[in-house]
């Protein structure tokens, strides 16, 4: 059987760390039951993990912030549910939330059901490479305006904003500033002080190696938020509303126990493995992956080339061919798996005018190698040359 080269990190990171999987597997058997709702040692157990696990994940979003409360570290099972507690806590009727043209639909559509009922939205397009000038920030907010949402890295194009100075214009207006770390968590440095951040949301199946159903939101200490989920809490249960106080004000239910044992290990592995030197390796290997693509004649490679702000994140289109068409060539072809077509981001797409078709996206991880790229890249020129024999593999 031909070896799968999977270039789709950005929608998850695959494989997992083996790491990961045994702690998913293992949780069960060394906890597996329900913290908070019992006084048990097992109970005792699966606590100390969810509280150790939400205290590295706070340190990891406010680094040298001894003062940080833990418990404004929320989990939930993705960004997206973030994005909707952020979203939905921070805009009424009548409010204006202020958005960009790189975000995905986590927030484009809940943001769109605010409008629905009564908020207003401004989207901020970005040049022609894909960055927003914070300035541009500034002339979209109004006296009520309650949010600005940015993403952090393109998960189209992989251009990576400039946090500090959006976070500097949103603290000087008194405006908070909700930050979508979904490409970027555990992949670069987010501080929330210096970028004056008062939310982060994120998930635990990219960039952290957790797995999927895993997520959360980092909440400034300093920043306001209704709650919009209620439920069980397995403290206080006689009183008749659901509880003020973090992290149960986001948090209701169950939390997914095993996949945030699975999450520490994978916050192991960015330790072990070095989050610069991951980083490090995925440019290394975008930079060979995007100078091979530039050399094909018919592909136009969509978003910045300057790697110094980029995520290991890249789309293209090949002339001739749609990018549905494209994606089922490389996998028939090469065993090569990449994601096409508007990758949940319709508005980026609009703006690089490859919409309505989309790109073939090529997202790369610390497990892919450079035998892989040249086996990407001789498949991609396999298919602009119009040829149908299968290319080498890694």
């Amino acid at each position: 059987m031909d070896r799968l080269i999977y270039f789709d990190n950005a929608s998850t990171t695959f494989p997992k760390p083996d790491s990961v999987h045994d702690a998913v597997r293992d949780f069960y058997s060394r906890y597996g039951v329900n913290p908070g709702r019992t006084g048990c040692e097992l109970a005792l157990r699966a606590e100390r993990l969810v509280a150790d696990t939400r205290r590295r994940l706070s340190e990891l979003f406010n680094p040298g912030d001894a003062g940080k409360d833990p418990n404004r570290l929320v989990f939930t099972h993705n960004a997206t549910m973030s994005l909707n507690l952020i979203i939905g806590g921070c805009v009424g009727p009548g409010d204006h939330v202020v958005l960009t043209a790189l975000e995905h639909n986590a927030v484009i559509r809940p943001v769109n059901h605010k409008v629905a009922a009564g908020a207003a939205r401004t989207v901020v397009a970005p040049d022609a490479e894909g960055y927003v000038d914070p300035a541009d920030i500034r002339r979209a907010l109004r006296p009520g305006t309650r949010l600005v949402v940015v993403n952090h890295a393109s998960n189209v194009t992989g251009a990576v904003q400039d946090l500090a100075g959006i976070g500097a214009v949103c603290r000087e207006a008194g405006v908070p500033l909700a930050v979508d770390a979904a490409q970027t968590a555990g992949v670069l440095p987010i501080d929330m002080g210096a970028c004056h951040a008062s939310f982060v949301a994120f998930t635990g199946h990219k960039g952290l190696f957790g797995p999927t159903g895993t997520g959360g939101i980092c909440v400034a200490d300093d920043a306001e938020i209704r709650g919009t989920l209620y439920g069980g809490t397995g403290v206080r249960s006689a009183e008749p509303l659901h509880p003020e106080d973090f992290p149960l004000r986001l948090e209701a239910g169950t939390l997914n126990l095993a996949g945030i044992a699975g999450l520490a290990a994978g916050l192991d592995f960015i330790a072990a493995r070095g989050r610069e030197a991951i980083l490090e390796h995925e440019l290394s290997l975008l930079e060979r992956l995007q100078a091979g693509l530039a050399d094909i004649a018919g592909v136009r490679l969509v978003g910045p080339r300057n790697l110094a702000r980029r995520v290991a994140t890249l789309s293209f289109t090949v002339a001739g061919h749609d990018a549905g068409e494209a994606a089922a060539f490389l996998e028939a072809e090469c065993c090569l798996v990449t994601r096409p077509g508007l990758q949940c981001a319709p508005l980026i797409h609009e703006h690089h005018g490859t919409a309505p078709e989309g790109t073939v996206r090529m997202s790369l991880g610390p497990f892919n190698t450079v035998e892989e790229v040249d086996a990407a890249v001789a498949g991609v020129a396999a298919l602009a040359a119009g040829r149908t024999a299968r290319v080498a593999r890694a």
